[in-house]
């Protein structure tokens, strides 16, 4: 009868090294920026609204005061909003 030997290769490889990419937290004034200056709104259902700075809104001088250079970065983000309670539900940020 056959012994059952596990398979090893006769040489070792060596590990890849997984590249992460770790984003800066999220400053609370784009946070603030997206809340205060939204033009753009998504009814999301139950209450929920996901609001938005639309690009054309970015530009205005108002935003790029109170952003600087985070202007470019606040485009990608978008914040869930409950209606009822009135707070965020989740920011969310696209890479």
């Amino acid at each position: 009868m056959a012994s059952y030997r596990p398979y090893r290769p006769a040489y070792a490889r060596p590990a890849r090294k997984l590249e992460t990419f770790e984003r800066p937290a999220l400053p609370a004034a784009v946070v603030d920026a997206v809340l205060r200056f939204h033009d753009e709104e998504q009814d999301q259902g139950a209450g929920r609204t996901l609001l938005r700075v639309s690009k054309q809104r970015l530009r205005d001088r108002e935003i790029r005061a109170a952003l600087g250079e985070l202007t470019e970065r606040a485009a990608n983000v978008s914040i869930l909003w409950n209606e009822r309670e009135g707070e965020i539900i989740r920011v969310l940020e696209a890479a």
